[in-house]
């Protein structure tokens, strides 16, 4: 792997990973899944090529689950520590950004924002789904909605 690589780990820091060049894209994820697999109300992707990602270390650590046939979550089986999710739909892998070592998460995008525990005013592009390059509806939602 070529230039520009950051490096990320477990936890644990059992399982270490690195992802060459730039991510594909990256965002906000307020899908139930996401919000119940991270215990918190949104995840922040970043979604590389998988050629792009390399795992460096402890690879035998590694557990998948899969909920659905749409995405495979990695996570250390030792320590619990999630890691990624590979999108075999979409030939992507989703790097949790929170654990890659100076990485500089630019998010352009929440989506499944209907789904959303919270609201969030960024100025950032809020998907009801999926844009449509994602095989979603492409619908933007408005910004700021209160819950009653």
């Amino acid at each position: 792997m070529a230039g520009n690589k950051k490096t990320g780990r477990c936890f644990c820091g059992t399982v270490e990973l690195s992802a060459s060049g730039e991510s594909v894209t990256m965002g906000y994820c307020h899908c139930k899944d996401c919000a119940k697999w991270s215990a918190a109300p949104m995840n922040s992707y970043s979604f590389w090529r998988p050629d792009q990602v390399e795992i460096t270390k402890g690879k035998e650590h590694i557990q998948t689950f899969s909920k659905t046939s749409h995405s495979k979550r990695k996570f250390c089986k030792k320590c619990g520590g999630h890691l990624m999710t590979e999108h075999p739909d979409s030939n992507f892998i989703d790097i949790f950004a929170p654990i890659l070592e100076d990485f500089q998460f630019k998010p352009t995008i929440h989506v499944y924002y209907e789904s959303k525990t919270v609201s969030v005013k960024d100025g950032l592009p809020k998907f009801k789904d999926l844009p449509e390059e994602f095989n979603g509806s492409g619908e933007i939602l408005p910004e700021w909605k209160l819950q009653y």
